[in-house]
């Protein structure tokens, strides 16, 4: 699927919602976006639906009986990278994002949602879902004793084991690679991993970058790879293979 550039006429989206007047909603909204979007009314029934549907995205309440949002999203990430929208009724702390990070969510919005900001969103999703396929470089793989990385498999390996990342931890990862030994700034990992709708949210590379080095550091307290530029933004600094 070619999520770039032209309208997504064939993107499959997922919304497991229990209210029934949201997911209805959501459904015709994003029909009328030209989305194939399949519904489900509880974690158990969306968990289901996703092994047959397939979906591009997943767009998932949080707060639902019996198995919520949360445990839907970690079941969702054993088995797939496919982006996930988690939507809440409470607003939106640090704290929650780096909740929904373990549990593998990619992104977060407060309902209502906007139409406007959602569908943004929906774009930018998929946009970074599929971003490494459609980039042109000729830095796609990265190699040391300790970590290794091939970007058009999207495969990550930390001492031989194999870590997952989300769309967004992985498309971050892959800009750092892209950028060895060049500072990046706040300012151009949002534009660059996020997209312009992104412009205003200056926290988001500070709480990604530091759930990343927890995932993919020695010892994340005191960064190997990628490295604070105070003010500015930051550095990753690979390793020579020994």
């Amino acid at each position: 699927m070619n999520y770039l550039g032209c309208r997504k006429m064939s993107a499959k989206i997922l919304v497991i919602e229990d209210d029934t007047g949201l997911r209805r909603l959501l459904q015709l909204d994003l029909e009328k976006h030209q989305y194939d979007v399949a519904t489900a009314a509880d974690g158990q029934s969306g968990l289901r639906l996703f092994e047959n549907a397939a979906p591009d995205l997943v767009v998932l309440d949080i707060a639902m009986p019996v198995m919520d949002g949360w445990e839907v999203c970690r079941r969702l990430r054993l088995q797939s990278n496919v982006p996930i929208l988690m939507m809440t009724a409470h607003a939106i702390n640090e704290q929650d994002i780096a909740h929904g990070l373990n549990m593998g969510a990619d992104e977060y919005m407060v309902k209502p949602l906007s139409g406007v900001e959602f569908h943004a969103r929906v774009n930018a999703l998929l946009r970074r879902a599929q971003l490494s396929n459609h980039e042109q470089t000729e830095i796609n793989r990265y190699a040391d004793d300790y970590m290794q990385i091939d970007i058009n498999s999207r495969q990550v390996k930390i001492e031989g084991q194999e870590v997952r990342l989300t769309p967004t931890e992985f498309n971050l990862l892959a800009l750092f690679i892209r950028n060895n030994g060049d500072v990046l700034t706040f300012q151009e990992i949002l534009e660059k991993v996020w997209g312009p709708e992104y412009k205003n949210e200056h926290h988001y590379p500070r709480i990604y970058v530091s759930h990343l080095r927890r995932k993919i550091e020695p010892d994340y307290k005191n960064p190997t790879y990628i490295h604070n530029e105070y003010g500015v933004g930051y550095i990753f600094n690979g390793r020579e293979r020994t």
